[in-house]
């Protein structure tokens, strides 16, 4: 599996709850322009890495994330369960694209029928809130990290390219859903974890909403 990359001149907070005490830790992003999703959307993609203990990441505990300076068009990655999470926040234009009938068209499983989400997230924008896309960021297929290719381009990464996740090692293609392209090697959409907001702007990855009951272990594949 390729290194997930850093940078450390930008950092987000993070926290991992435990026992009553709040553990902190940063979150290193790698910041860089790229072109927009529609007219009027600019879209930065960050990249970066939390370094939970090792008995953290052994265990599975939750992971809490602050969104609050994810800018619109931007992604972070986190780590959960020694697996990269993608965080994404969407723009109108994004969410306007992951309605549109030509990509619909494209998709093996558009409306998410394959368990590779909770049932919070069976719904056109696989996420508790539309804005805010969270993905366990490895390719269904042999299991490489698919890059964030969010702008529409006619040549690349691939042709006729509508903005995604593209992994270099095969070819499979993702919407900015996570929802998985017809006709590549990757079988199943990109896996949504259990997560929760605790607050307008915070996540925890690895709880349900409350009233939801959902393993992670249950998704077909990973």
């Amino acid at each position: 599996m390729p290194p997930i990359q850093n940078d450390s001149s930008h950092r987000a907070l993070i926290t991992i709850p435990s026992d009553g005490e709040t553990r902190r830790d940063f979150l290193t992003i790698a910041t860089g322009a790229v072109a927009a999703v529609g007219a009027a959307a600019t879209l930065v993609p960050l990249l970066g890495q939390m370094n939970p203990d090792a008995a953290t990441i052994a265990a599975g505990g939750p992971v809490d994330v602050d969104l609050a300076g994810v800018q619109p068009g931007q992604q972070i990655v986190v780590r959960w369960r020694s697996r990269p999470i993608f965080i994404v926040h969407r723009t109108p234009a994004i969410l306007t694209a992951l309605r549109n009938s030509q990509l619909l068209a494209q998709l093996a499983d558009p409306q998410s029928e394959q368990i590779q989400q909770p049932p919070y997230a069976v719904n056109w924008h696989r996420s508790v809130k539309p804005e805010f896309g969270v993905l366990v960021g490895i390719c269904t297929h042999l299991g490489c990290i698919p890059m964030f290719e969010p702008q529409p381009n006619p040549t690349s990464p691939a042709p006729n390219w509508l903005g995604g996740y593209f992994c270099p090692c095969h070819g499979s293609k993702y919407d900015l859903a996570g929802r998985v392209f017809s006709g590549v090697p990757a079988p199943y959409n990109l896996p949504v974890p259990p997560y929760r907001f605790v607050s307008d702007t915070k996540i925890r990855i690895g709880e349900n909403p409350t009233g939801a009951n959902f393993d992670f272990d249950d998704v077909r594949q990973i």
